[in-house]
């Protein structure tokens, strides 16, 4: 056995394993320094030197790229590092547009969170006089080089999640911005707008392309019908922005909170999920029956659609022409709901609620739209609906939790286990082994499919004799390491499941963000985990809406009509490189 190994924090003796640097260590005794640069699932870049400490006998020192080493005495609010702080914050802030009432960040930006806790009133240099253009071209993100400042974990975010290089410094000393290569505006890039860059920006630098002004407009008319359906994660991550823990189920008060905002109808994306199943899992046994176009790839990431139409157009073939829930939902709700209530489609809006910034970009794909008119007319994120709750003067906490609407907010646990990585697939197996085997798949928990850490994921099933190997991957540079697999002819899965987001949907672009998203969106994923294990139904054909769907409406999955509502096709962006939507 070996010796325990500590140090000393401000006279404290703590002790210390694997941690790989001195800040996580000083986190985990339930201390803080801050730090604008540092993200736990990035690499240590070591820029904005607010996290410096003092140890004895070396001096000042910067935290998060220090190790921890035996014995050292730590201090961490001393002269020094507080005047050093104090110093670079002031440094910043000279260098940023402070009108603080009107960013999108307001209450949210750890810039405004620091200065207000180092109490910085008065800033000692001079502010700058010019500012450079705001670029909102981007259908998801808007990006404001004004306020940004250096920290570099837009640039590390889009490398090392995504294999992209979208965002990156250019110029240099006093000259140096971030942004987009070649300085083109952001929506004429090869952006795939899964807004992890939004999700590591401390400030207002980088934003979500709101839309509740719109969709307020649309509740206040007297003469329009609004409809709301929710995607799964977004219930177990939106009530952090009240004060509930990551991971608590909300979707009780969600539907509450969006009843008390004015919309007339509230239903569930879960139920467009399990419609997402029936179709996908018909896909696959098909294909897996003929050998065509093996593996198949899930379809519901817009980013993932987007990189492949962008990167490998010669992919597109093994991409499911299924569209993902949010896409299935909207024309179903825009076919039906006229007319039940007797309104024509100009007076219906049907909004989406997300944690997806994709989902923007996704809602404008002419593919996804019926007689000029786009599926789903508005996307808000989990974010956005956090603060319309918020300015509708909504106490969320009190909320007695409320259902959805019928028929398209009945869902099976299957539905609710999308949002995290891993749950496509185990859905997509609940369904196809039924399907295909007329047999009853008793033990429903694929566990293997399941966690957040582990961005790539083999599992073998057992068909009935057949043996499929089903792949999880998170990120689009996992991805991109599967589809090399597929074109040098070694890969042995038949069924992938890519995820843009580290994680999946839990951690996606538009959910609210903390330091440590690493451990939040485990908390996240055990939430939805656990309503699919309480609920009485877990796989998306025994759903009774469904199967009354399909008898009144669609037939049977993949028949005609199915086909006209359900499934897409997609676009070689390639040729035509940045002409977006």
């Amino acid at each position: 056995m070996t010796d325990k190994k500590t140090l000393f924090i401000d006279g404290k003796e703590v002790e210390f394993t694997d941690e790989p640097n001195l800040l996580e260590v000083i986190r985990k005794a339930g201390m803080n320094v801050p730090t604008f640069c540092y993200r736990p699932d990035l690499t240590t870049y070591g820029a904005c030197r607010m996290c410096v400490v003092e140890i004895e006998g070396r001096g000042i020192q910067s935290s998060c790229t220090m190790p921890p080493e035996q014995g050292i005495k730590v201090h961490l609010n001393t002269e020094k590092t507080r005047r050093i702080r104090k110093t670079v914050l002031e440094l910043l802030l000279a260098n940023h547009d402070r009108n603080c009432l009107t960013c999108e960040k307001s209450g949210d930006c750890e810039l405004q969170k620091y200065a207000e806790e180092y109490g910085i009133n008065k800033i000692r240099y001079a502010e700058k006089d010019e500012y450079l253009p705001i670029d909102s071209s981007s259908p998801s993100i808007v990006r404001d080089p004004n306020k940004c400042i250096l920290c570099g974990a837009c640039v590390r975010a889009c490398r090392e999640f995504q294999g992209h290089s979208v965002l990156d410094f250019a110029n240099r000393g006093s000259k140096t911005i971030v942004q987009p290569m070649n300085g083109r505006p952001l929506g004429q890039v090869d952006c795939v707008n899964c807004g992890q860059c939004v999700a590591v920006c401390p400030t207002g630098a980088l934003t979500i392309k709101s839309q509740m002004d719109d969709v307020w407009k649309c509740i206040t008319n007297p003469q329009m019908k609004v409809a709301a359906h929710i995607a799964p994660s977004v219930r177990v991550a939106l009530g952090e922005m009240f004060g509930l823990e990551p991971g608590e189920n909300s979707i009780g008060k969600i539907n509450a909170a969006l009843r008390r905002i004015g919309f007339d109808l509230v239903f569930d994306t879960n139920f467009g999920a399990d419609l997402t199943i029936m179709e996908e899992a018909t896909e696959f046994i098909e294909r897996l029956k003929s050998g065509k176009n093996l593996p198949l790839f899930t379809s519901c990431c817009p980013a993932w659609v987007k990189y492949l139409e962008m990167m490998h157009p010669d992919m597109l073939k093994h991409l499911s022409s299924c569209k993902s829930p949010m896409s299935m939902q909207s024309p179903i709700l825009a076919d039906l709901i006229p007319k039940t209530f007797g309104i024509t489609r100009e007076n219906l809006t049907i909004v989406a609620v997300m944690p997806c910034t994709a989902k923007k970009y996704e809602a404008l794909r002419p593919e996804l739209s019926h007689n000029g008119r786009q599926d789903t007319d508005f996307v808000l994120t989990t974010k956005e609906l956090g603060k319309m709750i918020k300015s509708a003067g909504i106490d969320f906490k009190s909320l007695e939790p409320e259902q959805a609407d019928s028929p398209f907010g009945e869902y099976t646990g299957a539905g609710t286990i999308f949002g995290a990585s891993g749950g496509v697939a185990e859905a997509a197996v609940r369904t196809a082994y039924e399907f295909a085997t007329g047999e009853v798949l008793q033990n429903v928990d694929i566990k293997e499919l399941r966690g957040t850490t582990n961005r790539c994921k083999d599992v073998e099933i057992d068909i009935k004799g057949t043996k499929v190997i089903v792949r999880v991957v998170s990120t689009l540079k996992e991805a991109e390491k599967s589809l090399k697999e597929i074109k040098s002819g070694k890969a042995r899965f038949q069924l992938l499941e890519v995820m843009a987001c580290p994680g999946g949907c839990i951690n996606g672009g538009g959910q609210p963000s903390s330091f440590d998203n690493t451990k939040i969106k485990a908390e996240r994923a055990k939430g939805l985990y656990k309503e699919d294990e309480q609920l009485s139904i877990r796989k998306s054909h025994m759903n009774p809406s469904i199967q009354k769907l399909y008898q009144e409406f669609l037939e049977y999955p993949n028949s005609h009509k199915a086909h006209e509502l359900l499934h897409t096709a997609y676009v070689d962006r390639f040729k035509n490189s940045y002409k977006d939507i």
